[in-house]
């Protein structure tokens, strides 16, 4: 882009420009926090909210970096949780532009973590800065838990947090997360919750034999087709008034023995269900291992669970978040429970009520990823509104 063009798309942004949540968000777009190298993301948020009066406490866990930071020590607790890391670029050549430059184009902001979810963090501390400032002996605790392990494997982030919260005796009451949860336009999708995600590595043993000799080999494949058959042609679950139909998908399958007149002596593959509320985990596995406890073959099951699934009912938080919603943008927000996993797996199950809110997800983990401009000093102001709903 040209310096001419620069000026012109600068003028067009008009003083958004000057917006402390967008100016905010510039400076995190920079940090290349590819999990989980947090880059200093976290440092740079911290002291913004230590500057505000936030008691602040860095908890590393392995190589992952995790704040919590906390406004007031009465209860209720109100937390903005989301987290640092991103996703690589991939094939950076691919972009517009820098990956972790921010451009302005069009009233959008690009670079990686734009809206995945450095705007919604961006955000969350400028409405909390407000809010402190306005409300200074506000009851109850304002909070943040920001993690950089939640692109990744998830084990010593928000999980890690939770666990050591819990052992301190701090519960949270309330939790918004800065997902970015909007389909079409800023607000108008809400998660109230999310499916549970278990995974399994299968492994089935046979005997490497000659295809002309069936009946000298046992092939994997042929013992393992009528599992795959099975698995697939359950109907799980209706779903519910909140869940869709659980979900079972074979993600991966391998088995071969290098040559095209050998059969193999192993298959291996990895399934996974997304399930609703009408199961646990516990009843899934069951389940499965009775299936293949029912057809001849050798077989090894290794299990992960990545989260049970989690519902927020009617209560504070959901009004407080749907009355914000309306105030900003005129319209009331639909309550999902669509889309993959989340941290509030983790946070869900201390007790807390939990909802997701923040940015449109068109662009996410995509090349050229970005945050309409605009959106960035909305989202803030319906964080701060949903703040002093619930501690104001």
């Amino acid at each position: 882009m040209s310096d001419r063009e620069t000026d012109v798309q600068r003028e067009a942004a008009g003083g958004l420009l000057d917006d402390p949540a967008v100016r905010l968000l510039s400076e995190l777009v920079r940090r290349r926090s590819i999990t989980p190298d947090d880059a200093g993301c976290q440092r740079l948020l911290a002291a913004r909210l230590e500057a505000a009066g936030f008691h602040c406490e860095h908890l590393r866990f392995g190589d992952v970096d995790n704040l919590w930071a906390r406004h007031g020590r009465g209860d209720p607790v109100l937390v903005f949780a989301g987290h640092t890391d991103v996703v690589p670029a991939g094939d950076e050549k691919a972009w517009t532009s820098d990956a972790f430059v921010p451009s302005l184009r069009h009233g959008r902001m690009y670079g990686r973590g734009t809206a995945d979810m450095k705007s919604g963090l961006a955000a969350m501390v400028v409405a909390a800065e407000h809010f402190v400032a306005r409300h200074p002996d506000h009851p109850g605790s304002l909070a943040f838990l920001l993690t950089s392990d939640e692109e990744g494997p998830a084990r010593d982030g928000t999980r890690r947090v939770i666990e050591d919260l819990a052992k301190r005796g701090e519960r949270i009451e309330w939790c918004v997360l800065g997902e970015p949860s909007s389909a079409v336009a800023l607000g108008d999708t809400i998660r109230i919750g999310r499916r549970g995600s278990l995974s399994c590595r299968v492994l089935v043993t046979g005997v490497q034999g000659h295809v002309a000799y069936p009946q000298l080999a046992d092939n994997p494949i042929r013992r393992f087709a009528p599992v795959l058959a099975e698995l697939h042609d359950i109907v799980w679950d209706e779903g519910n008034a909140h869940f869709p139909p659980t979900s079972f998908q074979v993600v991966e399958i391998s088995s071969s023995s290098g040559a095209v007149n050998v059969t193999p002596g192993e298959l291996r593959a990895r399934i996974n269900f997304r399930y609703s509320t009408e199961w646990d985990h516990a009843a899934i596995r069951d389940r499965v291992e009775q299936i293949f406890g029912a057809h001849e073959l050798d077989y090894v099951l290794d299990w992960h669970l990545s989260g049970e699934p989690f519902l927020t009912g009617p209560g504070p938080l959901i009004e407080a978040v749907v009355d914000a919603v309306r105030a900003e943008t005129g319209q009331a927000p639909e309550l999902s429970t669509g889309g993959g996993t989340s941290d509030g797996r983790f946070i869900s199950p201390a007790g807390a009520e939990v909802v997701e809110l923040g940015p449109v997800s068109a662009s996410i983990h995509k090349v050229d990823e970005y945050v309409e401009l605009e959106d960035v000093p909305r989202l803030a102001a319906i964080y701060l509104d949903i703040a002093e709903r619930l501690l104001a």
